[in-house]
C-alpha cells in the first residue's frame, strides 16, 4: 500500500496517519521527519537541508525530492507507505512520480480529508491553555467544567496568538492555494479521493481503509 494523505490543517489528519500506519503495518514517512532523520544522520541532503533551515529559508525542491528519494529507498518502504505533507504542489508531484519510476514503485492512492472551511475554524481556534500548569484543553472536543477555568488547578485558561481566527484563515489560504493545483494534478492521474472528515473519527478511518483495501 502506497499512498498519499493529504488534508487542510485541522482536518485529523494526524490522528488518522497514526491510525493507519498501525492497521497496514507500514511507515508513516512526514517532511519534517525526513529531514529530521537526514540530519540526524548528517547525510549530505540533510546538511543540505540544515543550512537552509538554519537561514530561515525554504528547502528547495530539488533538496527536498533528494531527501525523499533516500527515505523511499530505504528497506522499510518497500512494501509500503504513507506520505505526508509532500508533495505539496504540481512540480513536486512531477519529481515525486519520477523517483517512484526510478524505484519501481507507484502510488496506490490519493485521500484528501474534506472538511467545511467553517468547521476548519472552529478545530484550529478551539484550542485554550492554562497560564498557571499548561494543561491543554479544546472548547469543541475537550472543555473545561467551568468555562476559562482549569479544572486541575483552578488557572486562567488563555488562547494562544497562533490561534487565533486570522492566522487560522491564513494556513487555510494558504493551504487551499498550494493544493488546489495538486488536487486536480491526481483527479487527472485516477488516483484522487475524497473523504468527508467531519464524520465520527472511526468512521473517517473506515472510510479510508475502505479504498486503500480496494486500490492496493
Amino acid at each position: 500500500m502506497k499512498a498519499l494523505l493529504m488534508g487542510p490543517p485541522g482536518a485529523g489528519k494526524g490522528t488518522q496517519a497514526e491510525m493507519l500506519i498501525q492497521h497496514f503495518g507500514i511507515p508513516h514517512i512526514s517532511t519534517g521527519d525526513m529531514f529530521r532523520a537526514a540530519i540526524k544522520n548528517g547525510t549530505e541532503l540533510g546538511l543540505q537541508a540544515k543550512a537552509y533551515m538554519d537561514a530561515g529559508q525554504l528547502v528547495p525542491d530539488e533538496v527536498t525530492i533528494g531527501i525523499v528519494r533516500e527515505r523511499l529507498s530505504q528497506e522499510d518502504c518497500k512494501k509500503g507507505f504513507l506520505l505526508d505533507g509532500f508533495p505539496r504542489t504540481a512540480p513536486q508531484a512531477d519529481a515525486l512520480e519520477k523517483t517512484l519510476q526510478d524505484l519501481d514503485m507507484q502510488l496506490d492512492a490519493v485521500i484528501d480529508i474534506q472538511v467545511s472551511h467553517d468547521k476548519l475554524i472552529d478545530r484550529l481556534t478551539g484550542r485554550r491553555i492554562c497560564r498557571s500548569c499548561g494543561s491543554t484543553y479544546h472548547v469543541l472536543f475537550n472543555p473545561p467544567a467551568e468555562e476559562g477555568k482549569c479544572k486541575k488547578c483552578g488557572g486562567e485558561l488563555y488562547q494562544r496568538s497562533d490561534d487565533s481566527k486570522e492566522t487560522a484563515e491564513n494556513r487555510l489560504t494558504v493551504y487551499n492555494n498550494q493544493t488546489a493545483p495538486l488536487i486536480e494534478y491526481y483527479q487527472a492521474k485516477g488516483l484522487f479521493h475524497k473523504i468527508n472528515g467531519e464524520q465520527e473519527m472511526q468512521e473517517v478511518f473506515q472510510d479510508i481503509v475502505n479504498i486503500l483495501g480496494r486500490e492496493s
